[in-house]
């Protein structure tokens, strides 16, 4: 099936699919023409693709659980290991949000939003500690 089908079947842009080929990710077939021929087996792989970025695997990971995915010998314990991880980038990062909307929230309820120069906005931002 040529890159138009292609997208259609597995909901990623073109673009998106170009990429992971250019990067590796995906090898299509060439047509005696040179155009891409991509296979069942490859949508499969733009699918599995999309779902692990969505959760927010990177590009390295996602090369990493492409060849888990492959690989039927694999054990389930090394995919395990690398969405473990992720797990706790993504406590990680929520933490770090949590932490900057407090500090935020904080900020603006002492905030008077009146017409006086006074701001501990401000104050926050440029490091001076608010009462």
């Amino acid at each position: 099936m040529n890159i138009g089908t292609a997208s259609e079947k597995s909901g990623l842009p073109a673009k998106t699919i170009r990429y992971y080929e250019d990067i590796g990710l995906l090898r299509p077939d060439r047509a005696d023409n040179g155009y891409r021929d991509y296979s069942m087996s490859d949508v499969h792989r733009l699918r599995f693709l999309q779902r692990s970025r969505s959760l927010g695997f990177s590009v390295e990971e996602c090369r990493q659980l492409l060849s888990l995915y492959g690989d039927k010998e694999r054990e389930s314990a090394d995919v395990k290991a690398i969405a473990e991880t992720k797990l706790v980038e993504i406590d990680r990062k929520l933490a770090e949000l949590t932490e900057l909307r407090n500090t935020l929230r904080h900020l603006v309820h002492n905030c008077h939003g009146d017409n006086r120069p006074d701001c501990p906005i401000i104050d926050g931002l440029s490091g001076r500690v608010t009462q």
